[in-house]
């Protein structure tokens, strides 16, 4: 080999491998550029037809556009939301599954069971925060009072009469109803059911007397007039039900229950895609016909960064660990 072949060969290697480094060097940019490149899912880990589900649904769906990909909604409710939880804590973190959660199952189950399958500040991390919800408390229409301090003084009349629904042992429902029957100082019988969807429909048959429950999930029952609307459980008055008072109009002074709902991600999911996502999710949620859709079913579109999300979250963590512990609340 003589040396000016020598020599040529060696520059052509050594082109050959930069070039090589180059690609690879640019190889996760690219990838991670491409996210999406197949359908993306959306766990919620509650039933069908509840707030946190039409809410999902209309946010996948206009993910889907901007994105030019698939946004599959899947309900997977049992265990106050741990079992769908579970399945995209065990996911791979690529951001192609993931968990729409809320109050309860990130911020309370942690303080209502002293064993989780999984460990939500360690499991996930947060992506984007899609609004609050506020409760409203419906009665059934045989319940005569007319507001929540009405219903306080019948409730303490007939100690044990009156029973209320929830959506499950230690769900949203439930502890806003525990609040309640501590700061009003009622006793009150506590019937859960599998979902604020089916804690609903029974509260509407007569089966319980009254629920606090998310006001999408009661606005059919109550236009139909099936449920009877008292009080609004957030400091102010909603947009969906503007005659309604709040509670501290009606009788309960400082009695105040919102929840928050977002998207997150199994830990350890790529921060561009997280970055791609929060900013898809914060255009959806502040255009005016989602925000004027949002309000009228009684949400507040709450637009954040990751990092936000997740002071808020940990906030929220010790907050209700709070009122669990004061509640005394156990899980069946």
């Amino acid at each position: 080999m003589t040396r000016i072949f020598r020599r040529t060969f060696a520059l052509r290697v050594a082109a050959g491998v930069a070039a090589l480094a180059t690609v690879l060097a640019h190889a996760p940019a690219q990838a991670q550029d491409a996210y999406p490149s197949r359908p993306i899912l959306f766990m919620v880990p509650q039933a069908t037809g509840g707030s946190q589900d039409t809410l999902s649904r209309e946010i996948a769906r206009r993910l889907a556009e901007a994105l030019k990909q698939s946004v599959v909604v899947e309900n997977r409710a049992g265990a106050n939301g741990i079992v769908g939880t579970e399945m995209v804590a065990k996911a791979p973190p690529d951001g192609y599954t993931l968990l729409v959660g809320g109050t309860g199952t990130m911020a309370i189950n942690q303080s209502l069971y002293t064993k989780l399958p999984y460990d939500p500040a360690k499991a996930f991390v947060p992506v984007a925060m899609f609004g609050y919800s506020t409760s409203v408390l419906v009665v059934h229409t045989s319940v005569t009072a007319r507001t929540i301090g009405e219903l306080i003084e019948q409730a303490k009349a007939k100690p044990g009469a009156f029973k209320y629904a929830s959506a499950g042992v230690g769900s949203s429902p439930h502890l806003t109803a525990e609040v309640f029957r501590e700061m009003a100082g009622v006793d009150i019988l506590h019937v859960p059911y599998k979902g604020s969807t089916p804690g609903v429909v029974a509260t509407a048959a007569g089966e319980t007397d009254f629920m606090f429950t998310g006001i999408t999930s009661a606005l059919a029952q109550i236009r139909a007039g099936r449920l009877r609307p008292l009080s609004i459980s957030g400091p102010r008055r909603s947009p969906a039900l503007p005659d309604v008072p709040t509670a501290s109009e009606s009788g309960l002074p400082g009695f105040e229950a919102d929840f928050w709902v977002g998207l997150f991600a199994p830990a350890g999911t790529p921060a561009p895609v997280i970055e791609k996502l929060n900013a898809e999710v914060n255009k959806i949620i502040s255009s005016p016909q989602l925000l004027e859709k949002f309000a009228s079913s009684g949400i507040e579109a709450t637009p954040t960064t990751p990092a936000g999300f997740g002071e808020i979250w940990t906030k929220d963590i010790e907050r209700w660990r709070r009122t669990v512990q004061r509640a005394g609340v156990k899980p069946e």
